[in-house]
């Protein structure tokens, strides 16, 4: 799963780097510009969407290069995921410059004008990192346990973008504007450091950042998995491997709806309920069953 940084797909190098130079404007933005916007500092949200697209554009130029032959289709969604990606960006700077919120934002027909644009580009991203991901998907381009890593973090940062359609969907508590993402709870409260997600109430950000993100977690698990079998003899299965990989990914998929959960019953992050606390104490077991069925997989193989 190992390729030469040389060879990792340009156009998503260039993408991070340009990605990477907005995020340092955006910390220049928080050192030198004190506005706030809704309780936040104004250029976090910016530096945050950076960083969330470096990730995702590591992550795909790794992915492309993995490929053993070129596919026009994954190159022309590919660009397609990195233009629209820009264009996010570009009307999120715009709005910040401007001193306004960038989402659910309708008071003005420019501010409606802007939103609208943004839910067009996000539903063109997400139809063009599907095809993406169905071409990508499609072939074996790694060891067994790591394609399924891919394969599953593909899937699970497909629904975590989906994720992001209720926000649009809840009804504000405030004039003017056409959704939101607290729940219980007006925008603009108390946030967690960096992330700004609500500490009194609900906040949707949560599941949609962490299923996301799949895509970065599981081949890093993975991975990780495949330098620690050098180590640890019982990791020196494939089939061992494999089942633990399948094991990371229903756990990750059973936290992303944990905090789904969690986030619609206007709960905070680190708030839980005895429910709440419930819930994931059966998460943890079913991941502890899955490590047991994992290391059984090389007793079979022994006795086969």
């Amino acid at each position: 799963m190992r390729t030469a940084l040389a060879t990792w797909n340009r156009p998503f190098i260039i993408f991070t780097v340009a990605m990477a130079a907005v995020a340092a404007v955006s910390v220049g933005g928080l050192i030198l510009d004190d506005r706030v916007l809704v309780g936040a500092p104004i250029w976090l949200k910016p530096l945050k969407f950076a960083l969330s697209f470096m990730l995702y554009g590591v992550a795909w130029a790794w992915l492309i290069a993995l490929m053993p032959k070129r596919s026009r289709t994954l190159q022309a969604a590919s660009a397609v995921i990195i233009l629209t990606s820009i264009v996010e960006m570009a009307i999120l700077l715009t709005q910040t410059v401007r001193g306004r919120e960038s989402h659910f934002n309708s008071t003005t027909e420019t501010d409606a004008m802007l939103f609208e644009l943004m839910g067009i580009t996000i539903a063109v991203f997400w139809v063009a990192t599907l095809v993406g991901s169905v071409v990508i998907g499609a072939r074996r381009i790694a060891p067994r346990p790591e394609n399924l890593a891919i394969r599953l973090g593909l899937g699970i940062s497909l629904v975590g973008m989906l994720l992001g359609i209720p926000m649009t969907t809840r009804d504000s508590m405030r004039e003017g504007f056409s959704g939101t993402h607290s729940v219980g709870v007006v925008e603009g409260g108390p946030g967690m450091p960096l992330t700004a997600w609500s500490t009194t109430g609900g906040d949707l950000r949560i599941p949609h950042f962490v299923g996301l993100h799949a895509l970065q977690v599981l081949p890093l698990i993975a991975l990780a998995l495949t330098v620690l079998a050098a180590r640890y003899a019982v990791l020196r299965a494939e089939e061992v491997r494999y089942r633990m990989v399948w094991t990371a990914g229903v756990v990750y998929a059973g936290l992303i709806a944990l905090v789904t959960w969690q986030a619609f019953r206007g709960q905070p992050l680190l708030r839980p309920d005895w429910l709440t606390l419930a819930a994931l104490a059966v998460l943890i077991g079913a991941g502890a069953a899955g490590v047991s069925w994992a290391k059984a997989g090389r007793k079979e193989l022994v006795t086969a």
